[in-house]
């Protein structure tokens, strides 16, 4: 992908200091220009977290450090950051600045290494990618340099997995999410290292990684590479459930994947699943009649402008539960193209009950997008439309006189603190949440 697109709704590879922020007691050190960290947590961040934003120890490269070179003033920060921020780990990231003048990260970062200290680099560069595959560079950073220096062991612990899913920050809603999927995978039986937010245990559960027998990605491309980094590593098999499992349908399919693969007991999760069905379908059922009289009043066509994870996730969860018609889906997180295939493969078996056509428009070209949906919801002027997009789609919602439902960044419209949509819970709140919409605006 080259050249300019207009409302990128992810950052350049530097993104990735906001996944250190998601680490308990985690600690970026950005070796940048002044303002990238800033800048970033605008985008994707509600809150600067343990050490995020403003808080970033921050090299603040300028132009002499261009002539002359940073690592000096990088090892200053480096040496003054253990002083004063009672970090669990310290993650040297670089900008575009440190990527082009060629500072030695490594040797600057190996000193501290060399003296035990729990401090990991990332040799990154803004313009090299997005946060998206920064993401993953930095996982495998963090396991090659600090779990495999510092892990308990390599031996197996029965019923211990690794979830890889959302991204921190980058999905507005990650806190929720992982959450919602921690809960559903141990009320099965299982042990999860979550590794990111309120429910993991920091570091010391990194340091579990190894002891993991399986790992699950969930979502199309994000995670693969650190799946089969740790398969090579530690030999650990890895399940890849292609999207965010939102509802009822959805949540017992992945969790009926998780245990064939796992070899979990069957009836123990079949079990579960049936009591959290009943629950699910009971708060269904005592909302029928007004669900059905208000049939009219619901939106007809759902248009996503967002990543691929949720545009699949909510399409499915959408047609199959609510029996909302995806419109064409505009995927905007750039996945690499060998992905791609994989994507139009589940828009194409979408339905449960019939086969159904989606159109799927992959381009991060986010203003270009809005344009294509304005012109295809010409042809539904009749019909009342849900947009899941972003801010930036309120104006294009109001103009369409659409129901707007925010899934992705930035989000300027909403405080979300632990909201999810992930698991059944999720899926309830996901039906709240749409229809609190449509009713502020039913006219």
């Amino acid at each position: 992908m080259s050249g300019t697109i207009e409302q990128p709704r992810f950052t350049c590879a530097l993104g990735s200091c906001q996944s250190v922020v998601a680490i308990k007691k985690g600690v970026p050190i950005l070796h940048s220009g002044p303002g990238c960290g800033g800048q970033i947590s605008r985008l994707i961040g509600q809150g600067e977290g343990y050490a995020g934003g403003s808080t970033a120890p921050c090299t603040n490269a300028e132009e002499a450090d261009v002539v002359f070179g940073g690592e000096k003033k990088l090892r200053s920060v480096i040496e003054n950051s253990f002083k004063v921020i009672d970090g669990d780990i310290y993650v040297v990231l670089t900008g575009c600045t440190a990527a082009i003048t060629g500072d030695d990260i490594a040797a600057v970062t190996g000193e501290f290494q060399e003296e035990d200290k729990p401090i990991v680099y990332v040799e990154e560069g803004g313009f090299r990618s997005n946060n998206y595959a920064s993401h993953e560079r930095l996982v495998n950073a963090i396991i090659d340099q600090y779990v495999d220096k510092f892990k308990y062991s390599d031996e197996k612990e029965e019923g211990l997995v690794n979830v890889f899913a959302s991204i921190p920050y980058q999905d507005p809603y990650w806190s929720g999410n992982l959450e919602g999927i921690k809960k559903v995978l141990t009320d099965i039986g299982l042990k999860v290292n979550i590794l990111f937010g309120n429910e993991s245990d920091g570091v010391e559960e990194w340091k579990r990684i190894p002891n993991a027998q399986f790992n699950i990605v969930i979502g199309p491309w994000v995670g693969v590479k650190i799946a089969k980094h740790l398969k090579v590593k530690y030999g650990q098999p890895f399940l890849q459930f292609p999207y965010l499992p939102i509802g009822a349908i959805e949540t017992s399919r992945f969790l009926r994947s998780v245990a064939e693969f796992g070899h979990l007991d069957e009836i123990r999760v079949e079990n579960y699943i049936k009591k959290e069905e009943a629950k699910y379908y009971a708060h269904i059922e005592k909302m029928a009649d007004f669900m059905l009289e208000f049939r009219y009043g619901i939106p007809r066509r759902v248009y996503t402008i967002a990543d691929s994870s949720y545009a699949l996730g909510f399409s499915k969860f959408l047609l199959n539960e609510l029996g909302i018609i995806p419109g064409p889906q505009y995927i905007v997180d750039d996945i690499p193209e060998k992905y791609q295939d994989r994507v139009k493969e589940e828009f194409d078996n979408i339905s449960i009950l019939q086969k159904r056509t989606v159109e799927v428009v992959f381009d991060p070209d986010a203003g270009k997008n809005q344009l294509r949906l304005e012109e295809d919801a010409k042809n539904y002027e009749d019909k009342r439309i849900l947009i899941l997009g972003s801010s930036w789609d309120k104006n294009l919602a109001d103009k369409l006189h659409a129901d707007l439902l925010i899934i992705s960044v930035p989000v300027q419209h909403r405080l979300i603190m632990n909201c999810g949509y992930t698991g059944y819970e999720g899926g309830l709140r996901a039906i709240e949440d749409i229809y609190d919409r449509v009713l502020a605006t039913y006219r």
